[in-house]
């Protein structure tokens, strides 16, 4: 979970990533951001996040978007 609290807090330090479970919702991040997300993910964990999974539920707090990596890995 490390590596990817360190890419959310490089693109936005100002946010607690540790507790915001609203990033989509209150337009924390914005498809820029996921963008970049996306790619550092695919970079760091070597999974590759799908369409279909690009939905705001998987985005809104860090622990979605770990347990979509750690989910991913699996397959």
């Amino acid at each position: 979970m490390e590596p990817l609290l360190e890419i959310l807090k490089n693109l936005h330090p100002e946010i607690d990533f540790n507790t915001c479970e609203t990033l989509i919702d209150d337009g924390l991040i914005d498809s820029f951001d996921i963008v970049t997300i996306i790619s550092e993910i695919n970079e760091e964990y070597d999974v590759v996040i799908p369409a279909e999974e690009i939905v705001p539920d998987n985005f809104n707090s860090a622990k979605a978007l770990y347990d979509l990596v750690t989910r991913l890995e699996d397959e």
